[in-house]
């Protein structure tokens, strides 16, 4: 099978071709494309590919956008930071999304799917077109986060704004950290279900016990191994590990 790569951050397209010849050997790698004006030239001289993943957000535009100029039969795996919580609400089967850092687990399984649907020679599926709508309509609705935590202070419950958490940690137990520095203890099994209640232009999810809030970063400070040091706004404390991995995603996240 031949694939075709659309992302706009080179240490991001290498992890993945590594990623794809570890669990799909046989896929061989067209080409990379890091822009949407290179995508658009590219398929004007090129038959498409078996496969095709794609960042949804590029440096000139949403990916989306291929589809209204090119009559693409062929399924997709989007790869992305953003949006998340509302592509899982279009998600079909055959097209799917990996939430970077892309997992080669995730992966291994998106190409499973990606082989049936070739092996039954499917097409991109109306719930993808609808979702290709979502995106490149004006005026569609965002999705709904969480407004409110509701926390344990002196035996009574008390709410607390989204907007002045900094923090989120998971230790021995889990807490919330306010920008005035307050400390609460809130019920949550994983991180994973507090992520998917809050705004991804917002939190990041910087390693796997803190999602921090951008209001929160003072200052970033790289590491010789390609991790990165947060340094948060006192009184908070003072910093926090973000992975190789996840260090590019991070910076994209702030430089917007």
């Amino acid at each position: 099978m031949k694939a075709l790569i659309i992302e706009d951050e080179s240490l991001i397209a290498e992890e993945l071709q590594y990623s794809l010849s570890s669990v799909a050997p046989d896929v061989e790698v067209l080409d990379v494309l890091t822009s949407l004006k290179g995508a658009r030239k590219w398929f004007m001289h090129h038959t498409e590919p078996d496969i095709l993943l794609m960042d949804i957000k590029l440096s000139d535009g949403l990916s989306f956008e291929l589809f209204e100029q090119f009559t693409l039969q062929c399924p997709v795996i989007f790869t992305t930071a953003y949006e998340e919580y509302a592509i899982r609400a279009f998600k079909v089967n055959g097209v799917d999304y990996l939430l970077k850092p892309v997992q080669e687990e995730d992966l291994k399984k998106a190409i499973d799917k990606c082989r049936s649907m070739i092996e039954n020679r499917s097409f991109i599926p109306g719930d993808l077109q609808q979702l290709i709508k979502h995106f490149t309509q004006p005026g569609v609705a965002s999705p709904t986060f969480k407004e409110k935590f509701i926390v344990n202070f002196n035996n009574k419950w008390m709410p607390l704004d989204t907007r002045d958490i900094a923090l989120f940690e998971k230790d021995n137990l889990n807490y919330i950290y306010t920008f005035s520095g307050e400390k609460y203890i809130y019920d949550f099994s994983a991180l994973e279900e507090i992520e998917e209640l809050l705004d991804p232009k917002i939190f990041f999810r910087a390693n796997r016990q803190t999602i921090i809030n951008i209001a929160a970063v003072h200052t970033v400070k790289p590491q010789g191994n390609q991790k990165l040091s947060v340094q948060l706004k006192p009184p908070l404390k003072s910093a926090v590990d973000i992975s190789r991995e996840k260090a590019t995603l991070f910076r994209k996240w702030m430089d917007r």
